[in-house]
C-alpha cells in the first residue's frame, strides 16, 4: 500500500482484525497496528499509543471464546484513509442466544505497510427488538 488504499485491503484488515479479536493472539494483533498507533477505544477517552501498549491493551480484560462476533465494511476510503460499519454481537454462555448488538464506526488511517497508525471507533448498543 503506497498512498492510498483500497476496498479490498480495507476489508482484508477487517477480517483480520475481526480474527485477532477471537484469537487474542499477540502476533495477529500487532500485526494490525503500526509501532506508533494511536488507537481510541472512544471519543472521549485518550488513546493507547503504540504497538506495544495496544497490544496490551487488548489482552487485559478478553472476552470469552464463543461468546462475540463481528462484522464490519468499509463506507469511505480517500486515499489513506478508511470508514467502516460494522456489528459486533455478543452471546450467553450457550453462544447462540444473541445477548447484545452494538453498532461500530471505525475511522482508520493506515501506514505505507497497510498497518493500522491511527484507529478511533464510536460505537452504539442497539436497541433490543
Amino acid at each position: 500500500m503506497a498512498d492510498t488504499v483500497t476496498q479490498a485491503t480495507v476489508s482484508a484488515w477487517l477480517d483480520s482484525y475481526v480474527q485477532a479479536w477471537k484469537t487474542y493472539a499477540k502476533e495477529e494483533i500487532g500485526a494490525l497496528f503500526s509501532e506508533d498507533v494511536v488507537y481510541y477505544y472512544g471519543p472521549f477517552h485518550e488513546p493507547v499509543r503504540g504497538r506495544a501498549a495496544l497490544v496490551a491493551s487488548w489482552l487485559e480484560q478478553p472476552d470469552e471464546a464463543g461468546t462475540y462476533d463481528a462484522h464490519y465494511e468499509p463506507v469511505l476510503i480517500e486515499e489513506d484513509r478508511a470508514v467502516t460499519n460494522g456489528r459486533s454481537r455478543y452471546f450467553e454462555q450457550d453462544g447462540k442466544t444473541l445477548k447484545t448488538e452494538w453498532d461500530n464506526v471505525f475511522f482508520l488511517q493506515f501506514d505505507a505497510q497497510g498497518r493500522c497508525k491511527e484507529y478511533r471507533e464510536w460505537y452504539m448498543e442497539r436497541p433490543k427488538r
